[in-house]
């Protein structure tokens, strides 16, 4: 048990401290590249050889940033610029924002006037990305980072660094999955445990975090389990890492044993495919993504996908955390609390921000929901 906790502090020191992580990666001479939500082009950003670091903003006060943004927007994208504005993201060579909703490509416009000294990148992604011209306009999307990010620092592009770097990401996505599934049999993993694992993925270099995640693997596979007296769920959302919310979560008796977070297992879904060239097998990868509320999808099929992950992972029961003012997520709530419904899986919603102080009514949700499938 004590290799346990060890590990998993490793897995929290970095979770709770990009900065600290950021200003290492400087001093070692390493230069960052900051990824905005949601499915930026790590692969090319790390084969040009930076360490891609996630930006997903953080629980602050906003002040500067309302400046730029009304109140009734979307509270990661407000911190995201806050942060950027205080220069919390000080030293980085880049920052990479794609337009998968209005929201983000209202980031990247008020980044370039509020944040001068740190380059944007916009990455555009097209809405029907399953046909041929769909990953056409992707790939053209990607060379389009590829030539702004040398234009903005220096660097030079290599198909075969791609391709070894694809290789590096698809290796910590299958570390990632495997994780996720090993930790159904571990109750006596913490929902901010299990929240530490996925954040300091945004923190580290893919191939740092895998050798991480392997050690997890090794420690747990020699651990005992505990007799799980937990209640079973999964989580849906956008972002759930505050850790007021998971300690309320830890505090209901719920065991999260599995999750479709865009912040979590959303982004280790799909492999890039080896036998294709380099920025086709991107491309490639994100037409074949899907499951997902900013990703386009008329026939709204992550409602099943969410059914059928809570009957495989043996959940009793689904928490929606419903991120304020995301509209994408708002629109798909409907359909997915129809079909948990029809498949008579309990669901709760509960409504969060990056600027939430008072977690009352979080508890009394999350605490009365536990109550009733329990």
């Amino acid at each position: 048990m004590a290799a346990l906790n060890e590990v998993l502090i490793k897995f929290s020191d970095i979770a709770a401290n990009p900065d600290k992580q950021l200003k290492a990666y400087l001093e070692s001479g390493k230069k960052v590249v900051a990824c905005a939500p949601v499915y930026t082009p790590e692969e090319i950003i790390h084969s040009m050889g930076f360490v891609p670091m996630g930006v997903w903003g953080a629980d602050v006060e906003i002040k500067e940033a309302k400046q730029y943004f009304p109140a009734f927007i979307c509270s990661i994208m407000q911190s995201i610029l806050e942060l950027g504005i205080k220069g919390v993201y000080n030293g980085v060579s880049a920052i990479v924002i794609p337009s998968l909703c209005d929201s983000l490509k209202t980031l990247g416009q008020n980044w370039k006037s509020a944040v001068k000294d740190i380059p944007f990148i916009p990455m555009t992604y097209p809405q029907n990305r399953a046909n041929e011209n769909g990953k056409s306009f992707t790939k053209a999307g990607y060379e389009r980072v590829i030539k702004d990010l040398e234009a903005a620092t220096g660097a030079v592009f290599s198909e075969e660094a791609l391709k070894k770097s694809i290789e590096i990401y698809n290796e910590h996505n299958a570390a990632m999955r495997k994780i996720s599934n090993l930790l159904i049999g571990y109750p006596q993993i913490t929902a901010s445990q299990r929240s530490d694992i996925f954040k300091s993925a945004y923190f580290m270099a893919k191939e740092e975090h895998t050798k991480l995640l392997d050690e997890l693997i090794n420690v747990l596979e020699e651990t005992k389990s505990e007799e799980n007296k937990k209640i079973k769920i999964i989580t849906s959302g956008i972002l759930a890492d505050n850790k007021n919310l998971l300690k309320i979560i830890d505090d209901s008796n719920f065991q999260i044993v599995g999750d479709e977070i865009a912040h979590e297992s959303r982004q280790y879904r799909v492999d890039a495919k080896l036998n294709l060239s380099p920025l086709d097998a991107l491309s490639e990868k994100f037409s074949e993504m899907d499951n997902c509320s900013v990703l386009y999808d008329v026939e709204k099929k992550r409602a099943d996908y969410i059914v059928e992950l809570a009957k495989r992972t043996g959940a009793k029961g689904v928490a929606i955390f419903m991120t304020k003012f995301c509209d994408p997520e708002e629109f798909d709530y409907v359909f997915v609390k129809r079909a948990l419904d029809a498949a008579e899986i309990p669901s709760t919603l509960v409504e969060v921000d990056r600027q939430m102080v008072n977690y009352g009514q979080a508890q009394t949700i999350l605490q009365t929901f536990a109550e009733m499938i329990g």
